[in-house]
This record gives C-alpha cells, structure tokens and sequence, in this order.
C-alpha cells in the first residue's frame, strides 16, 4: 500500500471517530489518490487537485467544488506531516449553492405513491416499498435511517423505533402511532412469511432478504414517481423521496398552529425527534411553506393586537 493511500485510510478513520460518516469522501479520495498514482505524484499539488476536481468535464461546478473542497480536507490533515502537500485555496473553484425547494406532498399525493408501490409485480417488494413510504410519511425519517433499522430496533410492544448512529453519530427514538403499529406488524408477518431465512438483520429487506439499497431505493422511487403522476413535466419541479420529511414538519407545525399552541416552545422536541443538532435546523422548514408562515403572521398579528 502507497503512502497517500495509507494516509487516506488513516485521514477517514480519525475523522470518522468523531462520529462523521463520510460516505462520499470514502469513494472519491481513493479515486483522487488512484489519479495521483497514474501520473507518478508523491504529493498533492494545487494544480493535479484541481484538474482531478473538474472531471467529469460535463459535471456541474457544485459537484466540482464539493470534489476539490475533499481533497483540501484530506490535503490539510496530510500538510502536518508532509509540509510539502499543497492545499488548494477555498475560493479556487467557488459556487453557490441553493437548497432545493422541497415538493409538499399532498395526503392523495402518499397514497398515489403508496398505490404505485401496491402495483409492483413482487408482493415482497410491493409490501416493502409501500412500508417505506408509510414510514417516512409519518415518521419524518430520514430515508438511510429508515434503510438501516434493524429488527431489534422496531419495538412494536413499546410503539416506537430506536435510531442508530444517525447522522452525526446521534441516536434516537421516533414514537409510533397505533395505526402505524399495526402497518408495521402486517409488513413484518408478510416479510417472514415470503422469505423467512432473510440474510441480513434488517427490517426492511430485499426479495432475496437483503437490506435495501440507498441507490437502488431511489431509482426505485423515480420509478414509483413517473407511475403516480408525480414527474417533473406536470409539477415543474423534481420530486424528491426526502421531500416526505418536509411535508411529515409541515403537517406538524399546521396542526400545532391550528390548535393554538406555542410553537416556539415545542420546536426543541420537534428538533429532538427529527435528530436535529438544535432547533435552527428546523427553521428551513417554516421558509418552505407559505401556508405556515401566513398562520406564523397571523398570530403575530393577533398578539400585536393584544398588546396594544
């Protein structure tokens, strides 16, 4: 094993003991170091960084700027040890990014998605990606959380699931619905019956009993999109699986709103239950919605009233 790829496996181990996971950094970085290799580089210079960064040449400059923004992470911790690395300037490749405008799903929008999963040829399949949605509709998970339960961690006596190792390392637990419950034991019952020697510990599983895919999940859900109505043509927009954890906040936030009761106050729960770091995570949410922050403005106004 070469130095820089020795360094690589040692970078990602530090950085991930502080709890990051860095799922993409373990993909491109041994690539990067693979690139260096090819054109017989010991050290990391500014300019082999920055033409590994632009490739492809049709990608986009946010993938190239996340891309050389790695390689000036690693090139950093590599610079202690080997003051000959070179570390590429912040503004070398600069971009703006804009966070996508989340598509609020409609109650008929879920059950047009669930419906889509109902009318997959393999009743396994079926019952999972139907069990998928139902779950993130009404849990807010995160789509790798919901991929990463285990069997243990769905406790159905206790009406609730334990979160493991989400991100930033943090753990939870999301409270269930009896109705939800209920789905989730029928989904398990059919889960043994169809294949009852599944190969990994995962609720949720494959035809072969498998844990899902995080990549497989989403062509799936493209799939399950075009199906239901929901593609971009007719919406102007592109639909997104993790769009479910925006409508799961906003249907939270409505009905503390329409039941008159302190927002502000039940953000941090809000916050918690989400596996946020802190409620200023949260407050993407209410920009999300106009609907939200016309009740926000109302009750502004109302206690303005109050007050004078």
């Amino acid at each position: 094993m070469s130095a820089l790829r020795q360094a690589v496996d040692d970078y990602l181990a530090v950085r991930r003991a502080l709890g990051y996971k860095l799922t993409i950094h373990g993909r491109v970085l041994p690539q990067f170091v693979e690139f260096l290799e090819a054109r017989g580089a010991a050290q990391i210079t500014t300019s082999l960084a920055l033409a590994w960064a632009t490739q492809p040449v049709d990608a986009s400059v946010i993938w190239w700027h996340q891309r050389l923004a790695i390689v000036r992470g690693f090139a950093l911790y590599l610079q202690a040890s080997d003051p000959r690395t070179e570390v590429p300037p912040v503004k070398l490749l600069p971009a703006k990014f804009r966070r996508a405008v989340p598509y609020l799903y409609s109650e008929a929008d879920v059950e047009a998605l669930m419906g889509a999963a109902r009318r997959i040829r393999s009743a396994l399949k079926a019952a999972t990606y139907e069990t998928l949605i139902g779950l993130l509709t009404v849990t807010g998970m995160r789509i790798g959380e919901a991929i990463a339960l285990n069997r243990a961690d769905v406790e159905l006596q206790q009406r609730r699931l334990a979160v493991r190792h989400a991100k930033n390392g943090r753990s939870r637990e999301v409270a269930l619905h009896p109705s939800t419950v209920t789905a989730l034991e029928d989904y398990a019952r059919l889960r043994d019956e169809l294949c009852p020697h599944a190969k990994d510990p995962s609720f949720l599983i494959t035809n072969v009993g498998t844990r899902l895919d995080y990549g497989t999940v989403w062509h799936e859900f493209d799939r399950m999109r075009r199906r239901s109505g929901l593609d971009r043509e007719s919406l102007g927009r592109q639909v997104r699986m993790h769009d479910l954890r925006h409508a799961f906040v906003l249907r939270t936030l409505l009905g503390w709103y329409h039941e008159d009761r302190d927002v502000e106050a039940q953000l941090p729960l809000l916050a918690t239950f989400l596996g946020h770091v802190d409620p200023s995570s949260t407050y993407w949410y209410f920009e999300a919605a106009p609907e939200l922050l016309t009740l926000a403005a109302q009750r502004l106004e109302r206690t303005w009233e109050q007050r004078s």
